[in-house]
């Protein structure tokens, strides 16, 4: 795989395939359809799974992202994404610090860490975080103890971090144009995704969309 950090900086599209959504005897299966609808980064989130389940569901579906060439990233273990070698790992506000994250999962390895206010997003910046995911945008029952940050800092965030921003919670395509107005420029998708119909044709119309905005 090409440099993981310039593919994460490029990318727009971030997909989570989440057990909470996902059947583990379902999980290759939709790997492959988020991948090959065109995510550009796959989040692995497997909340109340042991470290070990984990690393067996992130074994199985490493070589189906790997063979698409999308980059893999772990959600709250990044001793898992040392053992595994995957390509980026996700930290929660309560989770490690990014440095220690990094120490562990090594210099190859790109860091991503979750924010919920605007001063929590500049705060990751200035903590090393390779790119940071911003929100819930929306009520969402991805996270259904989060308050929804709303709309109106994601312009602010964009002009005061320099790392590349992701917004989450609650996108969806018909709220695309909204949250690209407001100044967005990368989303993160979960439900509406794992939920639709047909899940790689979901998702290429959702990137239509996406980079159709850019024109």
């Amino acid at each position: 795989m090409e440099n993981v950090f310039e593919k994460m900086r490029a990318a727009r599209l971030y997909g989570i395939v989440d057990l909470g959504y996902v059947s583990t005897c379902e999980l290759v299966s939709m790997t492959r359809s988020l991948c090959e609808g065109g995510v550009d980064l796959l989040q692995l989130r497997a909340k109340g799974h042991s470290a070990g389940e984990i690393e067996t569901f992130a074994r199985a579906i490493l070589p189906v992202t790997r063979d698409l060439g999308v980059p893999l990233v772990i959600n709250d273990h990044p001793e898992v994404a040392s053992e595994v070698r995957s390509e980026g790992v996700h930290v929660g506000q309560d989770d490690e610090a990014v440095a220690k994250a990094r120490a562990l999962v090594g210099s190859g390895c790109f860091v991503g860490k979750s924010t919920h206010s605007l001063a929590q997003a500049v705060a990751a910046g200035e903590e090393g975080a390779d790119y940071i995911g911003f929100g819930p945008l929306y009520a969402t029952g991805t996270k259904p103890d989060y308050v929804p940050i709303g709309l109106s800092d994601i312009g602010e965030v964009q002009r005061r971090v320099s790392v590349p921003i992701f917004c989450i919670g609650g996108v969806n395509e018909k709220r695309l144009e909204e949250v690209l107005a407001a100044g967005a420029r990368r989303v993160v998708v979960v439900s509406a995704f794992l939920q639709a119909a047909n899940v790689a044709v979901s998702v290429r119309a959702f990137k239509r969309h996406l980079i159709g905005a850019d024109c």
